[in-house]
């Protein structure tokens, strides 16, 4: 019982560590990176897309090298594209008429 115990204790320590981890790179240069790439992303692609009117195909090309760890999606009702790196930040833009493409405050 005592080997389970620890084996339990250990493994959740770690969970935690794991997770503590995940939240400081989350709010330090890492995830300040990953903000600031999934906040140009979403915005080029919403231009792309809504202003120039270019398929989703196309917009994804616009991307500088690098940029391979974004993800790029789009809702089409709402005239939105979020783009995500996994894990560390998420950023949409979307389209106005008025005011063309502009990102939304961030989560």
């Amino acid at each position: 019982m005592k080997a389970r115990y620890w084996w339990l204790s250990g493994l959740a320590l770690l969970l935690l560590a794991g997770f503590a981890g995940l939240m400081w790179t989350r709010s330090h240069t890492l995830g300040k990176q990953a903000q600031v790439a999934s906040g140009y992303a979403a915005h080029v692609v919403c231009s792309c897309r809504y202003v120039g009117k270019r398929d989703m195909a196309s917009c994804t090309t616009d991307m500088e090298p690098g940029m391979e760890i974004v993800r790029i999606s789009e809702d089409p009702a709402r005239k939105r594209i979020t783009a995500t790196v996994p894990l560390l930040a998420e950023r949409s833009a979307h389209f106005d008429p008025n005011y063309g493409c502009t990102l939304e405050p961030e989560k």
